[in-house]
């Protein structure tokens, strides 16, 4: 079973749950300052925010490592919940997962799906920012005598300070008492691999019945391009308003960058 963190609203009454996935190399907390705001802007909502297949406490999963089997746990996930899921949010490589999740569901997907600056298509070769960290991460094995160390190490292979920072939250100590990764390289490698191949444009010019798909771009990010954008805009014109493309200002990493801007967004909804 997945790890996953609870919130509830002060009262505690919960309607419906939103589940909150995350990015490669990040985990479900990632996404606890916006989670706290939306469930105290809707009411009876609750958060959940889930840590994917070998991240954070989800450790230990089987292979095979990809997005169908990071989506089918989450699936395995939501009967287990004391209220149904009425939405479901992915970043970035959750983004594509919670898109999987709607093809394998169906009919019984949460009824709104928002996908944070993530993209349906597939590419033949992988690359982007996740893919160099990879690289990255392999040159800086570790372990450290601190997370300083860590943070220096990154920062001298060029990584930003900030990211660098965010990266360290995924170090343990080890039986030395010293710094070590708790994510395995080869499965995000796996992972990864699975998300440039997968190609999900079939879940959004067709999605089931009462579902709506609300694509969240961050204007200073080139996740989606313009040729995603206008194929999203399309088919929500095609399935009369189903699949909705909403721009935030703000990078990648929106819930840093703009979370008062994504909780707006969804809010309304």
């Amino acid at each position: 079973m997945l790890h996953h963190d609870v919130i509830r609203p002060d009262d505690g009454d919960v309607a419906g749950w939103l589940l909150f996935t995350h990015g490669i190399y990040g985990a479900g907390r990632n996404w606890n300052a916006v989670a706290r705001k939306v469930v105290a802007e809707r009411e009876r909502t609750g958060a959940i925010l889930v840590d994917l297949r070998e991240h954070g406490g989800s450790v230990g999963q089987p292979a095979p490592h990809t997005i169908e089997a990071a989506a089918r746990d989450v699936a395995d996930l939501i009967p287990t919940l004391d209220a149904p899921v009425a939405g479901a949010v992915g970043h970035s490589f959750g983004g594509k997962v919670m898109l999987m999740l709607v093809r394998l569901l169906g009919s019984d997907a949460p009824r709104e799906v928002w996908i944070i600056d993530s993209t349906p298509a597939a590419r033949a070769t992988p690359a982007g920012s996740a893919w160099d960290m990879l690289g990255t991460l392999r040159a800086a094995p570790g372990p450290f005598a601190s997370r300083g160390d860590a943070v220096a190490r990154l920062e001298a292979l060029g990584v930003e300070t900030a990211t660098a920072q965010w990266v360290s939250t995924n170090l343990e100590r080890d039986a030395d008492g010293r710094l070590a990764w708790r994510i395995d390289l080869d499965v995000m490698e796996e992972l990864l691999h699975s998300f440039f191949a997968e190609d999900l444009w079939d879940v959004v010019e067709a999605p089931p019945a009462d579902v709506t798909l609300h694509f969240v771009k961050a204007t200073e990010s080139s996740v989606l391009d313009d040729d995603s954008v206008r194929r999203i805009e399309a088919a929500g014109r095609a399935t009369g308003g189903r699949v909705r493309l909403h721009e935030v200002a703000g990078g990648h990493w929106l819930n840093a960058d703009n979370p008062e801007g994504v909780v707006a967004v969804m809010a309304e909804r």
